[in-house]
């Protein structure tokens, strides 16, 4: 965000910078996570996209951390495509051993075996972190529920925790993985839960000088314009810097509710973007509907035969997609 634009409206950050906002529910999921945790499960926590799922993940980590009875584990390859078992296996070595020198065997049987080794002498939980886990192949996911299992038999005890889109909780509850699915203990996580216009006014106090009030910069019905019609803290707080700099381009302070309309997106509730909140882009829809990438952009476009189009949409709503 400008500069120039933080002194016209007398920000101090910008409101994508704000820490984080905590609700009633924010405080039992992670009180919900905790308890799940410490009694060594496979776990998912599913949110749509920018419902500060990531952001709670991360403080989750940080008290376990800080607390010390917990070792927090979690892989830091930036390439989430290629996350693997033995990918996250190695990220185990490298935060259970004391060794400043890791060593991990290439033959798998030697692997598993130094590795529940490491477990007895951690004498702790472990809970592994794994993020953009709706990404995961359905056979990583049965990987990760016999290395729980290899854990468990070994004396230590491991919890997983999958953090992701609700495509993940969907892909959890298919036949086809019924063998971890009916294992896996899924929070699903609502975000703000009606209180978009406490976050908003919470993100603009935050984001302000202390000499400045948020009416002296927007006005109350564009404040609950945008309440209204945005849904995630990453709506919110993005949107909230388009507006600034649209109102500083057009010089209007206090923000009003026309400069609101004209940087809201009409479509943000169209079909794909919705899709694309819960984790499903058109390679998965293709996939996991047998369906032609083709077909998919008709689909999102209104451009699909009507009958192609009827039979596709029941099947998403019969898989849960948020139609």
């Amino acid at each position: 965000m400008l500069t120039e634009v933080m002194e016209y409206y007398g920000l101090e950050r910008s409101p994508v910078d704000v820490e984080f906002f905590e609700t009633d529910h924010h405080a039992q999921i992670s009180r919900d996570l905790r308890t799940a945790i410490m009694r060594g499960r496979l776990i998912a926590l599913t949110a749509v996209i920018g419902s500060g799922k990531t952001v709670l993940s991360r403080q989750l980590r940080t008290e376990l951390e800080r607390e010390g009875r917990v070792i927090v584990s979690r892989s830091l390859t930036v390439d989430k495509v290629k996350i693997t078992v033995p990918l996250l296996i190695s990220a185990l070595f490298y935060d259970l051993s004391s060794d400043k020198a890791v060593v991990i065997s290439r033959q798998s049987e030697r692997r598993e075996r130094d590795l529940q080794e490491l477990f007895r002498k951690a004498k702790k939980p472990v809970a592994l972190f794994i993020d953009d886990a709706h990404a995961l192949h359905p056979k990583t996911l049965t990987a990760l529920k016999r290395l729980i299992e290899l854990v468990v038999e070994g004396g230590g005890q491991l919890s997983v925790v999958l953090v992701g889109h609700p495509k993940l909780k969907n892909d959890l509850r298919r036949p086809s993985m019924e063998e971890v699915g009916d294992r896996t203990t899924v929070f699903e996580f609502g975000g703000l839960r009606e209180r978009q216009r406490d976050f908003l006014d919470w993100t603009l106090k935050s984001s302000l000088h202390s000499d400045a009030q948020p009416e002296d910069v927007i006005t109350e019905e564009a404040a609950t314009l945008l309440a209204v019609r945005l849904k995630t803290p990453l709506q919110l707080s993005s949107s909230l810097v388009r507006v600034f700099e649209a109102g500083f381009e057009a010089g209007v302070k206090p923000i009003d509710k026309a400069i609101v309309e004209t940087v809201l997106s009409r479509r943000a509730d169209d079909l794909e973007p919705q899709l694309t909140r819960h984790g499903y882009d058109l390679k998965s829809l293709a996939e996991l509907f047998d369906a032609k990438p083709a077909e998919i952009r008709q689909l999102f476009r209104g451009g699909l035969d009507p009958a192609r189009s009827t039979e596709l949409m029941e099947e998403m709503r019969a898989a849960g997609l948020p139609l």
